[in-house]
């Protein structure tokens, strides 16, 4: 029973316990206690009060492809409760609705005036080939959930793409959504994302894809599927624009994959629109990926909302993200109880 569960401090709500590791390191150092809530079972009373506290929201667009379908329901369920009795919740439920849906993702960057990839969101299957006719080739498809590359596959032809669509490797999407997507160069062999902890800049991660086409995460390099046909681990040619996603994988990212990029800062125009976004729509941890194009152009492709973050970066950065987290989960776990004294 969830509302029996944790007391008046730090909750995670999450439902997979891989990703926690390095943030339960980080409290460690900082000697704060946590709780968390794993959202692949339980039971909430919906008169019974939340205890009181913080929870920070880590649900995901990727949890049904862990075995977790129902998760992001729960997610919805119990930040609604929580959110109903005032609780303050870190990444809460427009956050979740922005995690799970790269439609609405692409539709509110676009409004804000950043560049996205052109997209056609297909419901089903039944327009997919005509939709992709109109699709200059190479391009490319993901599921509107994403994360872990689901769904993330480049087609150099659009016979290429019905021979898939027709066999037994087309991949359904959990919401039967897929995306097609044109194809994006990059002007030099990398992505980057840029990481932001309590609404504020933190650092930018640059991503090298010069090994060829990769689904990156920050801790681990997943090989991006090629083209229908081809195998897995195949390298295609190293300009196509890889999927981020906060997902872990047992191939380890090779040295040097992952490096900050000094020259981005917090006064950076992009980063200063991003910050702003964010807060405009009340994220307040999260990654948010970019590449630069050939033609000059930045395209912001996706918003990770429960980012993780890669070892290697954080053993050289002046300040670890998780203990940043940490640090901004702390201070707002003080906020809430100081505002509690003024109520009593």
């Amino acid at each position: 029973m969830l509302d029996d569960a944790g007391t008046a401090g730090i909750t995670i709500i999450h439902e997979n316990p891989e990703w926690i590791p390095p943030f339960a390191e980080a409290f460690a150092r900082a000697g704060v206690p946590f709780d968390e809530w794993v959202l692949t079972e339980g039971s909430i009373a919906l008169d019974r009060e939340p205890p009181e506290g913080v929870y920070w929201s880590r649900l995901s667009a990727s949890s049904h492809a862990r075995g977790h379908q129902h998760a992001k329901e729960y997610g919805r369920a119990v930040l609604a409760w929580l959110e109903s009795y005032g609780r303050r919740v870190v990444n809460g439920s427009p956050v979740l609705e922005l995690e799970v849906s790269k439609v609405r993702q692409y539709r509110e960057l676009a409004r804000a005036g950043f560049r996205v990839p052109h997209t056609v969101a297909v419901f089903g299957t039944d327009d997919l080939l005509e939709r992709a006719a109109a699709l200059p080739a190479p391009f490319i498809t993901k599921h509107n959930q994403g994360g872990k590359g689901l769904g993330v596959q480049r087609f150099d032809s659009h016979e290429e793409f019905e021979r898939y669509v027709r066999s037994a490797e087309f991949e359904e999407p959990a919401d039967g959504i897929t995306l097609l997507q044109e194809y994006v160069r990059s002007a030099k062999p990398f992505i980057t994302r840029a990481e932001f902890i309590g609404g504020r800049f933190h650092y930018a991660v640059r991503v090298d894809t010069s090994a060829g086409s990769f689904q990156l995460c920050p801790a681990d390099a997943c090989a991006l599927p090629g083209a229908a046909g081809t195998d897995d681990q195949a390298q295609p040619s190293a300009d196509v624009l890889p999927e981020l996603a906060g997902a872990a994988c047992e191939i380890p990212a090779r040295a040097g994959t992952f490096t900050v990029r000094e020259e981005i800062t917090a006064e950076h125009p992009l980063v200063r629109r991003l910050k702003a976004f964010l807060a405009d729509h009340h994220v307040e941890i999260a990654g948010v990926e970019f590449i630069e194009t050939a033609d000059g152009e930045t395209v912001v492709y996706d918003i990770n909302t429960n980012t993780n973050y890669n070892s290697a970066v954080e053993a050289t950065a002046p300040q670890r993200a998780a203990d940043r987290v940490v640090a901004f989960l702390s201070r707002t776990a003080r906020e809430v109880e100081a505002e509690r004294g003024r109520r009593a």
